[in-house]
């Protein structure tokens, strides 16, 4: 599903044939993990192709490479050009797009002086679908900020995720939910969450979580909306008694939950602010979403 005979990405500072890749297998991404990549959504607008906060999701990846020591030879704006220019040799208006920055043959520790650029892209529908999720609650808790870079994405985090992920998958759930080392509801294994109590919504603050940029997104739209958010810690009996909940991400964009465990949600999902800003975030992705802020 990602890739196709003709898939073109960027690599190494052409666009080739994404059969014609080629991993070092030396890398220290390889081995240990040490890369950085990005999620990111284009769009097919009244007014073509966008690419979803591109600027803001490209700054993120060069956060992160600097982060973890990485050398990136390309400013922001290089990287926008070259992934309009990758989506058009694609033939691509809807699609998901997928930076890497994987790093150089070092069997050291220390963060290899060498780095490489690949940008692929592909036909992707939401992640977590459309229905309501069942979500469990996972024994594996999300890595403690002072162990590694919480807000960035390195490649090695993500293992994390899987377990969860595994853990949920095969006891019949949709989602994992993990907690954080201080027991407080941080994210799902890839998007953050938000709980509906009496119309207003609730987020963790940033610290022990990805600060997700659809996770900003929905913010800046509910303050326009005028509907009222509060990032604070909860825990999970706070969770279980909450009218609603929903995930947001670049993947998943917003999706609601239908249950936690055995907790059902009560409040009917198309009565929700969840529901409302599900459409809201589609309409302002697709540029056709009329705000309620003051001119």
């Amino acid at each position: 599903m990602y890739k196709k005979e003709n898939s073109i990405v960027f690599h190494n500072g052409e666009f080739i044939n994404a059969n014609d890749v080629l991993i070092n297998p030396y890398s220290q991404s390889l081995h240990y993990g040490n890369g950085i990549f990005e999620g990111i959504r284009s769009y097919k607008t009244v007014n073509g192709a966008r690419i979803f906060k591109a600027q803001e999701h490209y700054e993120r990846l060069c956060y992160g490479a600097k982060a973890m020591h990485i050398p990136i030879n390309y400013s922001v704006e290089e990287l926008v050009d070259i992934t309009y220019r990758l989506l058009k040799k694609n033939n691509f208006e809807d699609a998901y797009i997928r930076p890497l920055v994987t790093t150089g043959a070092d069997m050291s520790l220390l963060s290899s002086k060498e780095s490489f650029l690949t940008i692929q892209c592909w036909e992707w529908g939401k992640y977590m679908g459309d229905k309501l999720l069942k979500v469990k609650t996972s024994q594996y808790q999300r890595p403690n900020p002072k162990s590694c870079i919480v807000d960035a994405k390195v490649t090695g985090h993500y293992t994390n995720s899987i377990l969860a992920t595994n853990e949920a998958k095969n006891a019949g759930y949709d989602e994992a939910l993990l907690l954080d080392m201080n027991g407080y509801v941080a994210e799902c294994s890839g998007a953050n969450v938000f709980i509906e109590k009496n119309d207003i919504l609730y987020t963790p603050p940033k610290g022990n979580i990805m600060p997700g940029i659809t996770r900003q997104t929905v913010m800046d739209i509910c303050k326009e909306e005028g509907i009222e958010v509060v990032e604070k810690y909860f825990t999970l009996d706070e969770l279980k008694k909450a009218d609603n909940a929903f995930f947001t991400g670049t993947a998943a964009e917003v999706v609601g939950l239908q249950s936690i465990d055995d907790y059902q949600f009560p409040k009917k999902w198309e009565t929700t602010h969840g529901y409302n800003l599900m459409h809201l975030y589609k309409n302002e992705v697709l540029e056709t979403r009329k705000t309620n802020a003051p001119i």
